[in-house]
């Protein structure tokens, strides 16, 4: 007995520790001192990473990504490029036609393990290393690394000397250490999109030809050395002959990244209690007059999404020229800016965005493109409306989503980014149906419980990398309603929404209403009555997977709550206490935001479509 009641309390005080320890956090501590030599466009450097093993687990090997290695003839993302039916336009072949002095590399010249030698093997985009040690559960061990790599000519992402004339677009540019959690290690290859980081410190000191500024992750640590607009007013700044070296340190962050020019101006805008934003483009016709009217849009969006989705952390952020297009870092973005207003200021709000979904709750976005992209234009399509003062539309997501369904490529959302069949699959799945199950979901829950629920997620998993299903914990909590049935069907199927008004018919004064279930992704159902007289009902029908009710959205409108229609149901007949002479138009979801495939049988108009009605038992 007394063996038996020893192994109960072994056993549920290991539960308990797993249970504590599920959703550990590792930590890196990054400090590397680069020089990047403009003539030859090589980086060398050393890096010095302490690595904390906050994991149940001991470690016996660790991964880290060499990203430039993708920029090569034959690499994975070279293939994958030239092979997938629809390449994207800006890599295509161009990597195959690299020569030897553009292409990309990463190469270790010296590694340990709290100072002693250990082995490694390059697998493309990963370094495979075999510890000397191994790193027990809530130990630290440090690696100390010198490392060459060659910046390869711009194509994605990073590079050099971009189509805009940007000289250095440095991003996924010194080896990473990839990221362990409780799904084991994230070591991807870098074939196309998408990354995934670790939560750790940087101290970064970059030596450059002093004719070169400087824009990137972090703040700034020498500005009385470097002038630029970094110096304070009156400041006399002593520039070497030599060259220069840029000090920046960034806490709590999951990457770096960092741009440079000879050419850029560097202005700078401050957000009311919020971040200071430093912009940094090459002047010129096509630039200056839009990037100087950028920074108040930059500090409106800001303001904004702290508002409605939770303070920014930071207190530096960087909008800065460089890359193939936009894309987002922790505390900066590099974005093409030859662009016209509206779609720069796009482009910043997208990216911006990106702080909340990408660097702060940090979701595994190669695994999960949709919790981060589809946020992101959620969040965008909301802010840009306000501020250009129009209404809020997410029709663009609604359409992209209906255009995929139609031409049959459509895929589940929940699987690798790199995996897709199509460039297109992929795109429309992260970016457009993630914005689609957000704006799907206020339907469900209702807008007053969803701008909650968005807070209380903001708030509830910032720096912890949240899953699809603690997202959806955290709106269940909010609004009372079981919701795992949704992010199920939306999110590991392909099935889709389509209800119709079967038919209509009247009896003894009455209307009855037959809808129609004819997809295979059930819903609850809004369907709005008009009356003769101008005024609608709201016929509120849940679905029994909900366990619950929406709120009501209106207070104008009347609204009617009738019993759950179960999703094994093909169809839902309701009646109205009504005579059909005064219906004059029935119409399922007028809000639009259900993604039903097929709108044209959403809505009926009995004066033009009315059947007599027939009594079932009657024979």
């Amino acid at each position: 007995m007394y063996r038996l009641i020893l192994s109960c309390i072994t056993f549920l005080f290991a539960t308990v520790i797993f249970a504590q320890d599920y959703r550990w956090q590792q930590r890196a501590e990054y400090t590397m001192d680069v020089r990047l030599d403009v003539k030859t466009h090589n980086v060398t450097g050393t890096q010095k990473l302490v690595y904390y093993n906050n994991s149940p687990d001991t470690l016996h090997k660790v991964y880290y990504h060499l990203y430039f290695n993708a920029f090569q003839p034959g690499s994975m993302m070279d293939v994958r490029s030239r092979t997938i039916m629809d390449a994207d336009a800006r890599v295509t072949d161009r990597i195959a036609k690299l020569k030897d002095d553009e292409i990309g590399y990463q190469r270790i010249q010296n590694l340990k393990q709290d100072g002693k030698d250990i082995t490694y093997h390059v697998e493309g985009t990963i370094l495979e290393v075999t510890l000397a040690k191994p790193v027990l559960p809530k130990t630290k061990t440090t690696f100390d690394m010198k490392f060459e790599s060659q910046v390869p000519a711009q194509i994605r992402r990073s590079g050099r000397n971009s189509r805009e004339g940007i000289a250095y677009s440095m991003t996924q540019w010194y080896p990473k250490l990839a990221e362990y959690d409780f799904q084991g290690w994230h070591a991807y290859q870098y074939i196309a999109r998408e990354f995934h980081g670790i939560w750790g410190d940087f101290d970064v000191k970059i030596t450059i030809d002093p004719t070169y500024i400087i824009g990137g992750t972090g703040k700034l640590q020498n500005p009385e050395k470097i002038g630029y607009g970094y110096e304070k007013p009156g400041t006399k700044v002593s520039r070497p002959s030599g060259e220069l070296t840029w000090h920046f340190v960034a806490k709590n962050v999951i990457d770096f990244a960092w741009a440079a020019d000879p050419d850029y101006v560097h202005e700078t805008a401050q957000v009311p209690n919020g971040p200071e934003v430093h912009f940094f483009y090459q002047p010129g016709e096509k630039t200056t007059e839009n990037w100087k009217a950028l920074q108040d849009y930059t500090v409106k969006h800001f303001q904004f999404m702290n508002k409605t989705f939770g303070k920014y952390p930071y207190d530096v952020y960087s909008v800065i020229q460089g890359g193939d297009g936009g894309m987002e870092y922790p505390m900066c973005t590099l974005i093409t800016g030859e662009r016209s207003l509206p779609s720069l200021v796009g482009v910043m709000a997208h990216e911006v965005s990106h702080s909340w979904f990408q660097a702060v709750l940090a979701s595994n976005e190669s695994l999960y493109g949709w919790m981060d992209e589809g946020y992101t234009v959620f969040a965008t399509d909301e802010s840009m409306a306000q501020l250009f003062n129009r209404p809020v539309s997410h029709e663009g997501s609604y359409n992209g989503y209906f255009n995929l369904v139609n031409s049959g490529l459509q895929e589940s959302i929940n699987q690798h980014s790199d995996h897709f069949t199509t460039n297109r699959a992929y795109s429309t799945a992260a970016y457009s149906m993630g914005s689609v199950f957000l704006h799907q979901l206020k339907y469900i829950i209702g807008n007053d419980n969803f701008y909650k629920g968005m807070l209380r997620y903001y708030n509830t998993w910032k720096f912890r990398h949240p899953e699809p299903i603690d997202f959806i914990r955290v709106m269940e909590k909010t609004s009372g309603m079981q919701l795992k049935w949704y992010l199920s069907y939306w999110a590991n199927t392909t099935k889709r929404i389509d209800y119709g008004i079967k038919n209509v018919v009247s009896d003894n004064g009455a209307t009855f209403v037959t809808l129609e279930r004819i997809g295979e992704f059930p819903m609850p159902i809004d369907l709005v009555v008009t009356y003769a007289d101008g005024t609608e009902e709201l016929f509120y029908i849940p679905m029994n997977e909900t366990l619950g009710n929406k709120p009501a959205e209106s207070t104008t409108q009347t609204r009617t709550e009738l019993e759950t229609w179960p999703w094994v149901n093909p169809t839902y007949t309701l009646k109205i206490n009504k005579p059909v002479k005064s219906v004059t138009k029935l119409e399922i979801d007028p809000s639009k935001r259900m993604a039903d495939i097929n709108r044209k049988n959403n809505t009926f108009k009995p004066a033009e479509n009315l059947k007599p009605y027939e009594d079932p038992t009657r024979k």
